[in-house]
């Protein structure tokens, strides 16, 4: 009760009247980026007035906030305990301001998006395609998912929101299943392995391709293969981007979703084969903060991905 008691204190001893709110817009930059240059470029602030600026912080908050280091700049504990109260405070404002509603027409704002592989080879070409035609002006920002922290940036506002097989996400986001698929085996036209029934023994042995992002997609099959006492020959392990173009020329197996083998085999020489497994079913989402549930613009996004899974 006494800390609480100080806390409220502190804050009514301050000159709120007096406080600029730029000032918080500078924190929440620098403690993104974790440099005062970059956090000067997001914000188009020069680097002599984000100095000023961090330093009338400061003088108002009574801590040192950033401290600087060869690994950037270092948040201290009060800093740390600012940030994710401030960055909703400054989200929730930026979220008030907006329009009430809105017209992709003439809109020319710009979507952050996570996609994992399934996701940008399966979702975001009809997507682009959907969005360019109600909304020629707006921009599309998609960013591979597997080196991202998904919900640190949903919660900071960095990103919009995500589409991938992700199982939990917390009461603090919203989830919308997408589609299901299974896993199949796919190989070069004329692999020796395509001309009869593959055991389990056969498709162990096969040389198999493993693609380097999607590990935990595909242990079901080690997990399965071990059970038999049997253990696959991983001899290349290789991102997505280049996994067609290996198989067509060699004769490694890959194991992937249903509808990514299907653009394999629509732009290469390859070909199905039914494996020796049965696959689990594997579910895409979308995720998002709530606190976008009621967004204009967000909405219509949303509205646009539903419309284009429902295509598929």
């Amino acid at each position: 009760m006494l800390e609480m008691h100080s806390r409220h204190a502190y804050m009514f001893a301050m000159n709120w009247g007096a406080f600029d709110l730029n000032l918080l817009i500078v924190f929440d930059a620098v403690m993104q980026e974790r440099s005062v240059t970059r956090a000067g470029s997001r914000i188009g602030l020069s680097q002599p007035a984000m100095s000023h600026a961090l330093n009338r912080l400061r003088h108002m908050l009574k801590d040192e906030l950033f401290v600087r280091t060869p690994e950037g700049m270092v948040p201290t504990p009060r800093a740390e305990m600012l940030a994710q109260p401030l960055r909703n405070a400054l989200s929730e404002m930026q979220l008030a301001l907006e329009p009430a509603a809105f017209a992709p027409a003439t809109s020319d704002r710009s979507f952050a998006l996570a996609v994992n592989n399934y996701a940008a080879v399966v979702l975001a070409p009809p997507l682009v395609a959907a969005v360019s035609a109600a909304a020629p002006a707006v921009r599309l920002d998609l960013r591979p998912s597997g080196t991202l922290d998904i919900l640190e940036r949903l919660d900071r506002g960095d990103l919009d929101l995500t589409l991938g097989n992700m199982e939990s996400s917390g009461e603090r986001f919203a989830m919308a299943p997408l589609l299901e698929d299974q896993f199949v085996t796919v190989m070069r036209r004329g692999h020796p392995a395509s001309r009869g029934k593959l055991s389990a023994a056969a498709f162990a042995a096969l040389p198999h391709l493993e693609i380097s992002s999607s590990r935990e997609d595909t242990g079901f099959i080690d997990r399965w293969l071990g059970e038999l006492g049997l253990e696959r020959r991983v001899t290349l392990r290789a991102p997505y981007l280049s996994a067609a173009p290996i198989l067509v020329q060699s004769d490694l197996v890959a194991t992937v979703t249903r509808r990514i083998a299907q653009e394999f085999v629509r732009n290469h020489p390859l070909q199905l084969c039914k494996p020796p497994y049965d696959s689990p079913r594997t579910q895409t989402v979308m995720v998002w903060h709530r606190r976008l549930d009621r967004h204009p613009a967000h909405r219509w996004l949303r509205d646009v991905i539903l419309s284009v899974v429902k295509s598929l």
